[in-house]
C-alpha cells in the first residue's frame, strides 16, 4: 500500500462529541496487508479496550485518547508485548468505569501502532483495526478485563455478485467524493485516499469508520457479516448524508446571496446620504427636525416627554436600513399622533342638547335624561368622570346610533369600537413594540383617531366577546371601564400612562347574560326596550321615510303613506322589536315606486292597505290576537323573545286513562318543570276547586303550547298552567281578554318574572284588556312610561287562588 493521508475522526475515549477531523502521515509499512492479516493467527484471549463514542474497523487506523488507569496499563502491557487487544464500543459513551456488560459483543482485534505522550501528560494512542471478533466470556476484570473470542471473517460476495458488488462500491467512492465537495472541514486530500483504494472490504470499513454516522449505525454496520450488505446499508447512510448537505449548501448560498445584497444596498445607502449632505437635504434628517418641531407644540407631562427624548436619540443612532429603525419611527410617530391632554370643549346649552337628542332618536327618555344630567352636573362643577354606560336590549332600537347624537349634542368627537368576535387581549391593550407590524390596541387607536382624549367612545356589542389562548379580553376591558383606574391605562405598545377618565364610554348589549359579572358591575345599566306600534309609526314618519326616500331618489311629493297604512306595514310585514325589519321593508316599497316612476308608470300619490300588496308582496306575519273561543283549557299567557313580548296559548285537554301527563311544543327544562309543578299543586289542592282526588289517576292530561317549532322556556308560564289545569278538570271557562304571568311555588305562591315591559306590549298588540302580574312586578309597571299602560287593566296578586278567581268564570 502507497504513502498517503488518512482522514480520522480523532475520538478521545473521555469526549463526548466528535472532535474535527485531522490529517496524520501514516507510512505503508507499518500497516498490515490483506494477506498479511488472512496469515496471522490470533490468540483465544484478548485484552478489551472499551472505546467511548466511536467504532474500530478493520483496517481502518484510529488514535485514541487515553484517560482511565486500567486502560493506560492495558496499552503499555500489549505495547511491551507487541500483542494485539480488542477494541469494542461501550453501550452508554457516559459510563466511566464499563464492565463487561456495559459493552456490545463484537469488537475489533487491533495493533498499537504507537503510543504518543502529549504535552499536557495525557496519552494517545494509534491503533490499527485487524480482524472482527466476537468475546463469549469474561476471563478476568483485574487489572483491565480480558475475554475469550473468536474472530469472524466477511463473507466476501460469490461470482454472481461479483458485478453488483463493483456497483456498490463506484457508488460508495462517488457519494465519498460528493460528501468531501460539499463538506468545508473536510480537507480534499481525503479524496486522493478514496480513490486509491483498491481493497472493497477496507474501502468500505474505512468510509463507514470516516462518515459522519452515529455510534449505534456504525456499530450496526461492524456486526454485519456480508459484505455486500454493508456495502448497501452503508450506501443509506451516505445517501442521506449527501442530501443534508446538499440542502445546507443552498440555505448557504442563499444567505450569501441576500447578504450582497444587503451589503450593496448598504454601500448605496451610504453613497446617497454622502450626496444628500453635500446637498444639505437628507430626508432622514429632515424627517427628525420634524418630529422634534412636532413635539414641541404636544401637551406633554414629564413622563412623556422624556421617553421620547430618549427614543429620538436612540433612532438618530441606528441606521435608517436597519429593521429596527422603522420600529422605533413608528412608535415616535404614535407618540407625536397620540391626543396626550388634548380636549374638546363641551357645549353645556341643555336645551340644544335635548333638541338634538329629540331630533335624531324618537323615544329612549332614560338614557336622554342620563346624558342631560351629566352636562347639568359638568356645568356646575366644571370637572366630572364620565359615566360609563350600558344600553342593553334587543336589535335595532338604535342603541348604537344613538352614540352619535350624544356626541353631538356634547360637542365632542365620535368613535366607534366594535367588540363582537374579539378574542384576542392584545385587541385591547396592543403589541409589546419590540415585534416589527405591531401596533397600540384598539382603544388607543380610535382614541388617536378622534385626535381628542376625551371623545364619546362606543363599545359596540360588548356582550359578544369571546376568548381564547390569546387571552380574555373582558378581563382586559375591566381597566377601561373601571373609573377608578383608568386615569392610568397602561397600554402595551405605548408602554406609557394614559388618562382615559374624561372619555365617555358606551356600551351597547342584546343581553347581560353572557357579560362577566366583574364588567358588568363597573357600568351604569340602562335598559333600551322594543318600541309600541305607535312608536315605530312616529319613527317611520319621523326618520325612516324621509332617509328611504332621498336614498331612492324619490321625489317627496310623489307618494306619502297614511298613519293606517303605517300601522299595517308594522304589523303585517315585520315582527320586531326595533325598527331595523321595518327600514328594509320601506326600502323596497320605496325601489318599487322608483321603478314605477323611471319606466313612467302612474303611480298612486296616497297609497291605502290594499295597494301593500302590489308594493311589498304577500303579508308576512298575521297579527298576534285574543282568540275569542270558548274552549275550556285554554288561557292565553306572556312571553319575552329576544325580538320583543309574545301572546302564547296554553292548551290542556283530558283522556281516559291511568292519570300520565303529555308535555308538547318544543318546551325547555324548566317549563316542563313548571308543568310538573302545576299539576303536582293542583293534586295536593284537590279540594279546594272541589275535585275528586281519584280523577288525576282516572284521566291523562296532555299539556300543549301551540307553534311546535319555536323553542320556548323559562318559568313564567307557572300561573298559565295552573289557570289551564283548572279550567279542564273543572270544565269551566277562561274570562274574555285576560292574560297572565307569573313563576309558581309548591306552595302556590306567585313570584316576579322579568321582560314585563315587552309582554305588555304584546298584549296591546294582541288586544288583551286585563294583565294578571306578582304583586312583586307592581314596581317594574310604575317605572314604564303611561302611554304604554293605556287601554290595560293590570291584577297584583301574591298566590294561586287569587289568579283562579281573577281569570276563571
Amino acid at each position: 500500500m502507497d504513502n498517503y493521508k488518512i482522514t480520522m475522526n480523532l475520538l478521545g475515549e473521555d469526549e463526548f462529541e466528535e472532535a474535527n477531523a485531522q490529517f496524520i502521515p501514516i507510512s505503508g509499512d507499518e500497516i498490515a496487508s490483506e494477506n498479511d492479516i488472512n496469515r496471522m493467527t490470533f490468540p483465544d484471549t484478548l485484552p478489551l479496550l472499551p472505546l467511548r463514542n466511536t467504532v474500530l474497523f478493520p483496517g481502518v487506523i484510529l488514535p485514541i485518547s487515553i484517560g482511565r488507569e486500567k486502560s493506560l496499563k492495558l496499552v503499555r502491557d500489549v505495547e511491551q508485548s507487541k500483542g494485539f487487544l480488542g477494541a469494542v464500543s461501550q453501550l452508554d459513551y457516559k459510563i466511566d468505569d464499563p464492565v463487561a456488560t456495559d459493552l456490545f459483543k463484537t469488537g475489533t482485534v487491533a495493533r498499537i501502532i504507537k503510543v504518543l505522550e502529549m504535552p499536557d501528560n495525557s496519552v494517545t494512542v494509534i491503533i490499527h483495526g485487524v480482524k472482527r471478533f466476537k468475546w463469549q466470556n469474561v476471563v478476568t476484570e483485574t487489572p483491565y478485563l480480558t475475554a475469550s473470542v473468536h474472530t469472524l471473517d466477511d463473507i466476501m460476495p460469490d461470482n454472481d455478485t461479483e458485478r453488483e458488488m463493483e456497483a456498490i462500491v463506484s457508488s460508495l467512492k462517488d457519494l465519498s467524493l460528493k460528501i468531501i465537495k460539499y463538506s468545508s472541514h473536510i480537507p480534499h486530500e481525503a479524496s486522493f485516499a478514496i480513490r486509491n483504494i483498491d481493497s472493497s472490504v477496507f474501502l468500505i470499513n474505512y468510509i463507514a469508520s470516516n462518515s459522519d454516522i452515529n455510534v449505534a449505525d456504525k456499530q450496526h454496520l461492524l456486526e454485519v457479516e456480508e459484505l455486500k450488505k454493508r456495502g448497501l446499508q452503508l450506501c443509506e447512510h451516505l445517501v442521506k448524508a449527501e442530501q443534508f448537505l446538499e440542502i445546507k449548501n443552498d440555505i448557504q448560498l442563499k444567505v450569501k446571496t441576500d447578504l450582497d445584497q444587503q451589503q450593496r444596498e448598504y454601500i448605496l445607502h451610504q453613497q446617497m446620504k454622502t450626496i444628500q449632505d453635500e446637498l444639505g437635504a437628507s430626508p432622514v434628517d429632515q424627517e427628525i427636525k420634524e418630529m422634534e418641531a412636532a413635539a414641541k407644540k404636544k401637551k406633554w407631562n414629564k413622563e412623556v416627554r422624556v421617553v421620547f427624548k430618549k427614543e429620538l436619540d436612540k433612532l438618530k443612532r441606528l441606521h435608517p436600513a436597519s429593521g429596527e429603525y422603522s420600529v422605533q419611527h413608528n412608535y415616535l410617530q404614535t407618540l407625536l399622533e397620540i391626543p396626550w391632554n388634548q380636549y374638546t370643549k363641551d357645549n353645556f346649552d341643555l336645551k340644544r342638547a335635548r333638541r338634538i337628542l329629540d331630533r335624531d332618536h324618537y323615544g329612549l327618555d332614560k338614557v336622554k335624561e342620563r346624558i342631560l344630567e351629566h352636562l347639568a352636573v359638568l356645568k356646575l362643577k366644571g370637572d366630572l368622570k364620565s359615566p360609563i354606560l350600558c344600553l342593553y336590549g334587543p336589535p335595532g332600537v338604535g342603541k348604537t346610533s344613538l352614540g352619535k347624537s350624544v356626541a353631538e349634542a356634547l360637542g365632542r368627537k365620535y368613535v366607534r369600537m366594535s367588540l363582537g368576535g374579539l378574542h384576542d387581549e392584545a385587541e385591547i391593550r396592543g403589541h409589546r413594540k419590540t415585534y416589527i407590524g405591531a401596533m397600540p390596541g384598539r382603544i388607543m387607536q380610535n382614541v388617536k383617531k378622534a385626535s381628542a382624549a376625551n371623545p364619546v367612545f362606543i363599545l359596540d356589542e360588548i356582550d359578544k366577546i369571546g376568548n381564547s389562548f390569546h387571552g380574555d379580553p373582558a378581563s382586559a376591558l375591566l381597566e377601561v371601564l373601571d373609573p377608578e383606574q383608568n386615569n392610568a391605562f397602561y397600554d402595551n405598545f405605548l408602554e406609557l400612562d394614559f388618562d382615559l377618565s374624561k372619555v365617555m364610554f358606551m356600551a351597547t348589549a342584546n343581553t347581560l347574560s353572557t357579560i362577566a359579572p366583574p364588567l358588568l358591575d363597573r357600568m351604569e345599566l340602562i335598559d333600551v326596550s322594543g318600541y309600541i306600534v305607535d312608536e315605530k309609526i312616529e319613527i317611520a314618519r319621523r326618520h325612516l321615510i324621509p332617509k328611504q326616500m332621498e336614498a331612492h331618489g324619490v321625489p317627496k311629493e310623489t307618494i306619502s303613506l297614511s298613519k293606517k297604512v303605517l300601522e299595517y306595514i308594522v304589523e303585517r310585514y315585520t315582527r320586531e322589536s326595533g325598527v331595523r325589519e321595518l327600514d328594509k321593508v320601506l326600502a323596497r316599497l320605496f325601489r318599487k315606486a322608483a321603478l314605477k316612476i323611471a319606466t313612467d308608470e302612474t303611480i298612486k300619490k296616497n297609497l291605502q292597505v290594499h295597494n301593500l300588496k302590489e308594493y311589498l308582496g304577500i303579508e308576512k306575519f298575521s297579527r298576534d290576537q285574543w282568540q275569542n273561543d270558548d274552549y275550556i283549557g285554554v288561557v292565553t299567557g306572556l312571553a319575552w323573545t329576544a325580538v320583543g313580548g309574545e301572546i302564547l296559548f296554553v292548551e290542556s285537554s283530558l283522556s281516559k286513562g291511568k292519570g300520565t301527563l303529555t308535555l308538547t311544543g318544543n318546551l325547555g327544562d324548566v317549563m316542563k318543570e313548571s308543568a310538573v309543578l302545576a299539576l303536582e299543586y293542583l293534586k295536593s289542592h284537590a279540594d279546594e276547586f272541589g275535585l275528586n282526588s281519584e280523577m288525576f289517576e282516572q284521566w291523562n292530561v296532555h299539556i300543549h303550547l301551540p307553534e311546535g317549532a319555536i323553542p320556548k322556556d323559562g318559568p313564567s308560564a307557572g300561573i298559565t298552567l295552573v289557570t289551564s289545569l283548572v279550567s279542564a278538570f273543572t270544565k269551566r271557562r277562561i274570562k274574555q281578554r285576560i292574560a297572565m304571568t307569573g313563576e309558581i311555588t309548591l306552595r302556590g305562591k306567585v313570584l316576579p318574572v322579568g321582560g314585563i315591559k315587552e309582554k305588555i306590549l304584546a298584549a296591546k298588540r294582541a288586544g288583551i284588556k286585563e294583565i294578571i302580574l306578582s304583586s312583586e312586578n307592581r314596581k317594574d309597571i310604575d317605572e314604564i312610561n303611561s302611554i304604554y299602560l293605556e287601554g290595560l287593566t293590570f291584577h297584583y296578586v301574591n298566590n294561586i287562588n287569587e289568579v283562579i278567581k281573577l281569570a276563571v268564570k
